[in-house]
Formats: C-alpha cells, sequence, structure tokens
C-alpha cells in the first residue's frame, strides 16, 4: 500500500549508501559540500531510491534545478563520479586567517599568538616528530595543516595550508556546515572536526593514530597510549609543541612530554571503555 504522504527526508542508511557510492562528494566536480539529488523527479515518484539519488555540489544542484544543467550530464557523471575517478575528493578552501589560533581538543585549549605577525607555529599533538595539526603563522597568513592516520598509517584526511582532501577509502565521511565526520564502520567515528573559522579547530571526538600510538578524545577528555595519561581542563598557552609523544627532534617548547606510550597494545578495562564510548554512536547518528 502506498503512503499518502510520504517523508521527503532520506533515511540515514539510504544517504550513506549514496554518499559511499558517490565517492564523498558531487559526482561531477568532487566538491565535498553537496545537496542530495533525486535523478528521477520527486514530485513523480516520491520515494527514496539509493541508485536514483546522487551527489551535487550547491552549484551544480542549482544548475540541474533550473535547467541550464542537462539531466543527462547528471547521470552520465553518477555512473563515474570525479573523485572515485581521481582517488580523493576535490581540495575545499578553509578560511582561516589573523594574529591568533586555538585548537579545542577533548576540552583541553590550546593558543597562540602571534603579534605584528610574527612568524611560529602551534602544534597541539605530535607523534614521533610528526605534527598530527598546526597551525603557522607565516607572512601575514594564518594556515591550517592537518594529516590524520587509520591504523596502518594510511593518510584519511590530508590538509595542506588550509586546502582539505580527503581519501575515499574510508567507511564514511560527512561533511556538514562546518564540521567533518569520519567513520571506520557503522556507528565508530575516526574523528569529528569543526572548522571555527576565521581562527579555531575543535575535535570533540576522535581516534587519533600514527605509529601504533593512540590518543582517544572525548568532548571533555584526552587519553594517550592505553591510560598512559589523561588529559583534561588544561590550557596550553603560546606553547609550540602542546604533546609530544615519543621521538622528538625538534627544540621548541613542549607542555606534556611522553616518551613511552603503550602502542596498539591490549587495553586496559578503563581505556576499553573509553574507546566504546567514543567510538560508539547512537542509532541516530549512524
Amino acid at each position: 500500500m502506498e503512503q499518502e504522504n510520504p517523508s521527503r527526508s532520506i533515511p540515514q542508511q539510504i544517504q550513506r549508501e549514496v554518499r559511499q557510492r558517490c565517492g564523498f562528494g558531487c559526482v561531477i566536480c568532487g566538491f565535498p559540500i553537496y545537496d542530495y539529488d533525486h535523478m528521477k523527479e520527486w514530485s513523480k515518484v516520491k520515494e527514496h531510491i539509493a541508485e536514483d539519488i546522487t551527489l551535487l555540489c550547491p552549484e551544480h544542484h542549482r544548475e540541474v534545478t533550473s535547467g541550464i544543467l542537462p539531466r543527462e550530464v547528471v547521470i552520465k557523471a553518477n555512473e563515474s563520479p570525479f573523485n572515485l575517478r581521481q582517488g580523493h575528493s576535490k581540495p575545499m578552501g578553509l578560511y582561516y586567517a589573523g594574529d591568533t589560533c586555538e585548537f579545542l581538543i577533548g576540552g583541553n585549549q590550546f593558543t597562540m599568538d602571534s603579534p605584528q605577525g610574527v612568524a611560529g607555529q602551534m602544534a597541539p599533538i605530535m607523534v614521533d616528530g610528526m605534527p598530527l595539526l598546526n597551525f603557522i603563522f607565516i607572512d601575514g597568513h594564518l594556515l591550517l595543516n592537518v594529516q590524520l592516520y587509520d591504523e596502518n598509517n594510511e593518510v584519511i584526511l590530508y590538509i595542506k595550508e588550509n586546502q582539505l582532501v580527503y581519501g575515499i577509502e574510508t567507511w564514511d565521511i560527512q561533511m556538514v556546515g562546518k564540521t567533518l565526520t569520519i567513520r571506520e564502520k557503522a556507528r565508530k567515528i575516526l574523528v569529528n572536526m569543526t572548522f571555527e573559522t576565521p581562527n579555531k579547530v575543535i575535535i570533540d571526538k576522535a581516534r587519533l593514530l600514527f605509529n601504533g600510538a593512540e590518543i582517544l578524545i572525548k568532548k571533555n577528555v584526552m587519553l594517550i597510549g592505553n591510560d598512559v595519561c589523561h588529559i583534561q581542563g588544561t590550557t596550553f598557552s603560546n606553547i609550540p609543541i602542546g604533546v609530544c609523544i615519543g621521538n622528538n627532534p625538534y627544540t621548541a617548547s613542549v607542555g606534556v612530554y611522553l616518551t613511552h606510550v603503550n602502542r596498539y597494545l591490549k587495553q586496559s578495562d578503563e581505556a576499553s571503555e573509553l574507546e566504546k564510548d567514543i567510538l560508539n554512536e547512537t542509532l541516530k547518528t549512524q
């Protein structure tokens, strides 16, 4: 029996299936901010079928709606999405600027000032000399750099001087407004990151990995190396390296230096419970 008033809201499971099939971006240009587009006109079919839905950036969605972009072009692009051909998303610019910057990670604040445009950088988390995130002040510009990895040290998110690119091998990637969410499987988040331009990044949930080191992040706590170190409610101000794990080839000041941490070993009960709490989402947000 047909529904009299079918909902225009696409079920989460179908949205995710469409994202995966389309390479997490506009099928025409690969841009990571997109709308869900019914290739068969909604007013006629009034149903949500994954293979009949595609992803279009706001510009291409507007063009197809106005009739400037032929529907046939969209259907052809849907058969071979841009990002699947490229192997990664199209770069997206982030608008960072100013003489102050801040990371808010697990409720811990990492800040730096650059008076009168003095060059400098601030890395809140570094593992074996690799800054997983940092802000750089140079020539009057504020540049965000991020390199995040999976358990095999494969890059899943890359931001180079405010240009964001992500790989498409991850199970699910979603950009909603200013927040990027990367999931490794159903209801398991690898990172939830909000870009609060012009000078702030917020990470309220994550499992950051590199060279076997694991940093678990929840809204109000950071747990490092299988319960080796808890960091909670701490402010790091004008410290170039906030938390340094393992080898440090630099002479810059460090807030917390952990020379030895457990690397992908059996977890303590407390760490295991926290990881479950961090990674497991509710069914509403799968």
